[in-house]
């Protein structure tokens, strides 16, 4: 058959396999396999700035904006989240304000001319939204509420609409102001009634009158280099107005007098912008005691820092909060950082900072502290940059009920986070040491940080994660010894004072890393969240490019850039072995001189191989580790197009795979139930070898771009792939067949599947959360066909709130997925007979003809040992029901009325209503030859009731019975029925069958019957075994 006629009939095939409602055909609105379930590690991922609101005196709610999505927490439970609203906005958020009870939230599309509008929130639902203006559609950068208005402050325009009844009131138009002229700037004063206060480009600060839509007054920068509004903020005293602008400025301005009253200067520094400004309102952190009013807190994404100021006696700074937030990175902008805004809590000791990077923090100060510095209180944060590798983490054990409830992720920000499935409080980041404590004992957060700023705080960090590996079999947890010394410390060259005697009975290391450009492999405590003791060296000091953990948790293999390997233990961070096994110099010189005289054995080193000791090393990076279950073997692979199969006790070289240069190995994965491994090729393709036949099984194409990672299903019987075309595909190993592909939005990194498989977790290129999505073919059929490139579905991807996404339950009942009902020429009836020459079990279950054969040891065991007792009087406060018995169901008058032929269709009928099926079936099928009515109700009896009726048989029907038996046999189905049958007729009737002649010849046909089939069924299973035996065999 040609390719395009093959392609026709698939194309057919899967025409007819669609569902249709109302002549149409349905439409996918989510992949097949995997349905959308939330987004993890968003806290304050945009720029918008959170808002605040205060319940009561002590417990106050944050809300953040995580795109389309708002996000509550409570400072009272320690920033735990308690609402996400829903539903999602239709686009991207980009102002927030809370107010009362209520959370208002504009949004507006990323195209010129989209459409905008603001939404009313109530504990997370959509209770409402503003009337918006016709015709002038505006993303709205702020927004203030005074009295009965709400103003909002877009790029050229203020909108202004009434509180109470959510109508648009007037569109006030600045001067000048159409060609964008406002900074989305805008404040109000607390005793100005009907005022705001807007910034411009120019540095200009209007006051307008939103109720009658007039401009009260213009307040001119202080110089004409002083820049843009950057930051607005009323402060506790009144009439006065604190305004930054883009130069790094901050004045103290008196708006009754239009004078300026105190003016800060934030002196040269690069990125100095002030964007958030903050007064603290209880009276205390001021003066030479701390016992005056007057602080304030400016901050701005050019660095993490909040400058804390002392505003009495003409202004300074009382202390620089350092390293509130991470800074911007220095490479290329890869890593978001910088405060995003800075708010003291009303009334409260107490400070509250969002940052580019992320997080969301809050922070103290002590009463009675030295240092007018605030100390962290709480904390939420996230990746600050993409996530770049995936992996769920193991359990400790078979059966654990925390596999796959916890996920690994590392990303371009330095950093090592593990992720709760459960309970996103739990949900936290390996710590790396007092990062904050280290940079300031070298001066990186100090001034000298204006004199050198090559010198930045991700410096002090371990370099980008770019690959992990773990075993929790020899974890800790929390009582982990670290041994008493530092982190990460090289036993190698003995300059490490780490002690491992202890972690013999507490448990060492269970996470492995390897970094971008650096030389050592790094060990994580999984228990204690934090780094661990050792940093293996790669055995040629090039950087590490791939590492492994035993299933035993008990080694770390590393492999180099340059190609070598080498194996450590994990408890005391010494080497233990390199493959290939290095040659002493006694051995080198032998090696040397048998290969001059054209010798093939070395002195007794020879493997038991092809390769020799010292043989086989790599010569281009290693690019995947692998370790069996049973640490016999070592797989290892490179770009050199290798894979190599290492003994793992002597480090020997025992085979390889060569498809050099054909193709070079990029990444593997391996299943250590299935001892399958699958290599990702540079020529896009993915190939899985056999390990135990060495065999390559499947080879998988179907990749436009680079394949950025792939992974397993957990039962080994897919292969997940995500390419740069952002395409995720889904292979089944057993056919090779491609059985589902999604297209997203954005190209994804890195994907990784659960352990127990519920789970499929997918990150982004351009976003910093992680995308969580169900398994839906645990919980219901879903059909694994061939499809086509024209079936690529673009999937709606998980979001924050978890809208359009699936739990298990909902997932479970969709009705919304593709089925194969249909009718169609391939379709199979797996309940019947496939074939006359093959054998059909039936699909009775094991247990009920099990019972039956059985049934009397049963009988005996559950019989009751004492006589059964007579039941207690009913107390004598119980009435007795009349009418209790039965009444008759015909009366005497009524039945003297009954005429003779009715009661004899009466007669007729009650007597055909109790006539026992078992035998009228037997009859039946006696006489026409066909016993299938007569097997099925068989098959439909528990076991008491079938051994009753074949306890029951007459002579007359004994042979009919053992007639039905025979016929099912030369049928070649439900064979193992017809011998529990059997077994029980010949166990009651065995007495009876010597003396009557017809059922002895009955007997004996059946006899001939089973014999021959017996033999036949016994051919069948010894061909079938030999056949898998042949193909299992390491000689094939």
């Amino acid at each position: 058959m040609s390719d395009d006629a093959s392609n026709n009939a698939i194309e057919a095939r899967t025409s007819k396999r669609q569902r249709l409602s109302n002549g149409e055909p349905a439409q996918e609105r989510v992949p097949r396999l995997f349905a959308p379930f939330r987004t993890l590690g968003l806290v304050s991922s945009t720029a918008v700035p959170f808002t605040s609101l205060p319940l009561g005196k002590t417990t106050f709610q944050i809300t953040t904006s995580v795109g389309r999505c708002l996000q509550t927490y409570d400072l009272r439970k320690g920033l735990n989240l308690i609402f996400l609203t829903r539903p999602q906005t239709p686009a991207i958020i980009t102002a927030t304000l809370a107010w009362k009870d209520l959370v208002f939230a504009a949004w507006a599309e990323a195209a010129a001319g989209g459409n905008v509008g603001i939404w009313i929130f109530k504990r997370g639902k959509k209770v409402g939204e503003l009337e918006m203006p016709k015709g002038r559609a505006e993303p709205v950068k702020s927004l203030v509420i005074l009295g009965s208005w709400v103003v909002g402050c877009c790029s050229s325009r203020i909108e202004v609409w009434k509180s109470a009844t959510n109508e648009h009131y007037t569109t006030i138009t600045p001067a000048g102001a159409h060609g964008g002229m406002l900074t989305g700037n805008l404040c109000n004063m607390p005793t100005l009634l009907n005022k705001v206060f807007v910034g411009k480009k120019d540095g200009v600060v209007e006051m307008w009158n939103v109720s009658t839509g007039k401009l009260i007054y213009t307040f001119s920068p202080p110089n004409a280099f002083s820049g843009s509004v950057t930051a607005l903020q009323p402060t506790p005293a009144l009439s006065m107005l604190a305004i930054a602008r883009s130069d790094g400025s901050i004045v103290i301005h008196d708006i009754r007098s239009d004078k300026i009253i105190l003016q800060l200067n934030a002196k040269s520094r690069r990125n100095a912008t002030i964007t958030s400004i903050s007064f603290r309102t209880d009276g205390l952190g001021a003066g030479e005691d701390g016992q005056k009013a007057g602080i304030m807190a400016a901050a701005g994404p050019g660095d993490g820092n909040v400058t804390l100021w002392d505003l009495n006696n003409g202004g300074r700074i009382s202390g620089v909060l350092r390293g509130a937030h991470n800074p911007p990175s220095s490479s290329q902008g890869e890593v978001s950082g910088g405060v995003n805004k800075v708010e003291f809590l009303p009334g409260q000791a107490v400070m509250v900072t969002s940052g580019l990077d992320n997080a969301l923090k809050s922070w103290i100060f002590d009463a009675k502290s030295l240092t007018t510095v605030p100390r962290i209180l709480h904390s939420r944060n996230g990746h600050a940059a993409p996530v770049t590798t995936l992996g769920f983490l193991p359990t400790n054990s078979d059966g654990s009920d925390a596999g796959g409830k916890w996920l690994l992720s590392a990303g371009r920000d330095q950093s090592l986070w593990g992720w709760s499935l459960r309970r996103d409080g739990q949900s936290t980041e390996l710590s790396q040491g007092n990062i904050r404590k280290k940079a300031k004992k070298l001066g990186v957060l100090g001034k000298n940080l204006e004199v050198d700023p090559s010198t930045t705080l991700e410096d002090l960090k371990a370099p980008e994660i770019t690959c992990f590996s773990s075993s929790l079999n020899r974890d800790g947890g929390m009582g982990a010894s670290s041994g008493g010394g530092g982190v990460w410390t090289n036993a190698t060259t003995k300059k490490g004072t780490a002690d491992a005697t202890d972690s013999a009975a507490t448990g060492w290391e269970s996470i492995v890393t390897g970094h971008r450009g650096d030389k050592y492999a790094r060990t994580w405590f999984w228990g204690r969240k934090k780094a661990g003791r050792w940093a293996f060296e790669t055995g040629d000091s090039t950087e590490v490019t791939s590492v492994t953990v035993t299933s035993c948790g008990t080694f770390a293999i590393v492999g180099s850039a340059g190609g070598s390997i080498s194996m450590f233990n994990l408890q005391s961070g010494i080497q233990r072995q390199k493959f290939p096994t290095p040659l002493t110099p006694l051995q080198a010189k032998k090696l040397k001189a048998t290969q001059i005289n054209g010798s093939q054995a070395v002195n007794g080193l020879k493997a038991r191989s092809k390769f020799g000791a010292g043989e086989g090393k790599h010569r281009k990076p290693v690019t995947g580790l692998m370790v069996d279950a049973m640490n016999r073997t070592l797989y290892s692979c490179g770009l050199d197009g290798k894979l190599k199969f290492w003994d793992f006790h002597s480090g020997l070289l025992r085979d390889e795979i060569d498809w050099s240069p054909m193709s070079s190995i990029i990444a593997s994965r391996y299943h250590r139930q299935s001892d399958l491994i699958a290599l990702s090729c540079d020529d896009l393709s993915i190939r899985v070898i056999d390990t135990e036949t060495k065999k390559l099984i499947r080879e998988l194409w179907g990749c436009l771009g680079q394949i950025s990672d792939f992974c397993f299903s957990h039962d080994g019987r897919w292969i997940v792939a995500a390419s740069m075309d952002s395409i995720i595909r889904v292979w089944d190993l057993p056919t090779g067949h491609l059985i589902n592909a999604i297209r997203l939005d954005s190209p994804c990194t890195a994907l990784a599947f659960s352990d127990v498989g519920e789970y499929f977790a997918t990150a982004h290129a351009d976003n910093v959360g992680i995308n969580v999505w169900n398994n839906r073919t645990l919980f219901t059929h879903v059909p694994t066909r061939l499809i086509s490139n024209d079936e690529i579905v673009d999937a709606i991807a998980p979001t924050a709130s978890g809208e359009d996404g699936q739990g298990l339950i909902e997932a479970a009942f969709d009705g919304d997925e593709v089925s194969d009902s249909a009718p169609s020429a391939f379709a199979v009836n797996v309940s019947d007979q496939l074939s006359i020459e093959m054998e059909t079990l039936s699909l009775v279950p094991k247990s009920r003809w099990q019972t039956l054969l059985h049934l009397d040891a049963i009988r005996a065991r559950n019989k009751p040992k004492e006589p059964p007792k007579a039941p207690e009087k009913a107390p004598f406060f119980l009435p007795s029901l009349e009418g209790s018995k039965p009444a008759s169901a015909v009366s005497q008058d009524n039945e003297s009325q009954i005429t003779a032929a009715e009661r004899s269709r009466i007669l007729k009928l009650d007597r055909s209503s109790t006539q026992n099926p078992f035998p009228v079936t037997l009859r039946t099928g006696a006489q026409i030859g066909d016993y299938t009515a007569f097997i099925d109700h068989l098959k439909s009896l528990p076991p008491s009731a079938a051994d009753i009726q074949i306890r029951s048989l007459n002579p007359t029907e004994s042979v009919p019975f053992v007639a039905a038996l025979r016929w099912r046999l030369e049928q070649r189905r439900d064979y193992e029925l017809v011998q529990a049958w059997m077994a029980v007729f010949l166990r009651v009737h065995g007495e009876t069958i010597l003396a009557d002649g017809p059922l002895a010849d009955s007997l004996k046909a059946w006899r001939a019957e089973q014999a021959e089939e017996g033999r036949r069924l016994g051919a069948l299973v010894g061909y079938c075994g030999g056949v898998v035996g042949f193909l299992r065999s390491a000689r094939v």
